[in-house]
């Protein structure tokens, strides 16, 4: 943690309750400066409601996509560009779950997307449930619609 915030003996503070939402989990984890103004440093939130057109949005406006950490998953990084202060932001949605790493103070001449990157390589896999798989029986039900000469695709093919 320190190679990442540079804080020796951060204030942490949190509680994850992977049983709570249905099974999807709910929690969060802080670390904060041990002294002076005690600022946030590094949040990690488990949140239910995931939304995968956020994830698209930011990947559109050239966030870096995050490989498919847990199956099923969709997620992006990047280091901010207008940060003073070296902030870096990842999040992956899965399903209605959804985890988001908020470095406010990252290291100075470290890459603190990569760093964020590999946090969430590390704990996605231990957060996410199997209760925030994407459902099969929504993709296995859906009847595929015919397509006639008459119709165009929305790509016009």
């Amino acid at each position: 943690m320190e190679l990442m915030t540079g804080v020796r003996n951060p204030l942490v503070r949190g509680y994850f309750d992977l049983t709570a939402a249905e099974g999807l989990g709910i929690g969060s984890c802080a670390v904060y400066q041990p002294s002076g103004e005690r600022l946030k440093v590094l949040l990690i939130d488990l949140t239910p409601g995931g939304y995968p057109e956020e994830v698209e949005e930011q990947l559109d406006d050239g966030a870096s996509p995050l490989p498919e950490t847990v199956p099923g998953s969709i997620g992006y990084y990047f280091k901010s560009v207008h940060s003073t202060s070296n902030a870096a932001y990842a999040m992956l949605v899965r399903g209605k779950a959804e985890i988001s790493i908020q470095l406010e103070i990252g290291v100075e001449g470290r890459d603190n997307a990569a760093d964020v990157l590999a946090l969430m390589k590390l704990i996605a896999p231990k957060l996410i449930t199997d209760a925030s798989a994407p459902s099969a029986k929504t993709a296995s039900t859906a009847s595929p619609s015919p397509k006639s000469k008459d119709s165009a695709s929305p790509k016009g093919d």
